[in-house]
């Protein structure tokens, strides 16, 4: 396939790509549907453009499915989020193992229905041993509380100096141990805004935003801001 083709296999070497997916509301707005129908259209791109990353061995995608400040949405929505996710989790997980995706989670799940625990942990365990792209789901999740659980942690941890603590050791203690950081961030929907995602991982990570609302965003929309990124130079800081 040719490099310029719109469905392009080149990563450009991206380690990790996180997504906020913005949009799902305005979606089903702009098409007279209720916000449940945008929403779950927004899972159903959610898998989609997780098997379009893992096709070009990206080792990780994150994506921001539920914050800690999602709570404050009426319960009807927030319970109709929970249970298509439930449903989704179930319906794709053969998709899943065929494109040898394994999942994991960033976020406090305490909170969630045991229902939504459950699918969780159950993709979890199902997929734990695949070992091509990790698809992180961030669900209850917010940057500072991500920051405030890594501290707890790390207080807990008795053999832990704190005089000799680096960033290395401190990343051990996020949600993401062992996960590259965020090499590129894709916002969709048009807002330029972090809204607490990742504040840690993203330090360093080029930002695009998308006018493109999430339901819409796929594989060509992938390729086309892989190849923006490519454009980039990234210079840590330096000339």
């Amino acid at each position: 396939m040719e490099k310029n083709s719109v469905l392009s296999l080149e990563n450009y070497g991206i380690k990790h790509i996180a997504f906020i997916l913005d949009g799902n509301g305005r979606w089903a707005k702009a098409r007279k549907k209720p916000r449940t129908y945008g929403h779950e259209k927004g899972f159903a791109s959610l898998f989609d453009v997780g098997i379009a990353v893992s096709k070009r061995n990206i080792p990780v995608m994150s994506v921001y499915a539920f914050s800690t400040e999602n709570w404050s949405r009426p319960k009807k929505e927030v319970d109709f989020l929970f249970r298509t996710l439930e449903k989704r989790l179930h319906s794709v997980l053969k998709k899943v193992q065929k494109h040898n995706i394994k999942i994991m989670t960033s976020g406090d799940l305490s909170r969630l229905p045991v229902s939504t625990q459950e699918a969780i942990n159950y993709a979890k365990e199902e997929s734990k041993n695949n070992t091509g792209t990790i698809l992180n789901i961030c669900i209850n999740y917010g940057g500072k509380d991500e920051i405030v659980r890594a501290i707890k942690r790390l207080n807990a941890d008795k053999s832990a100096n704190i005089e000799d603590l680096t960033v290395e050791q401190f990343e051990d203690y996020l949600d993401t141990k062992g996960l590259p950081p965020v090499d590129l961030l894709v916002r969709t929907s048009g807002e330029m805004r972090l809204s607490n995602y990742m504040l840690w991982q993203l330090a360093y990570a080029e930002f695009i935003f998308t006018p493109t609302y999430w339901p819409d965003y796929d594989e060509k929309c992938l390729v086309r801001d892989l190849e923006e990124y490519a454009k980039r130079t990234r210079r840590f800081g330096g000339l």
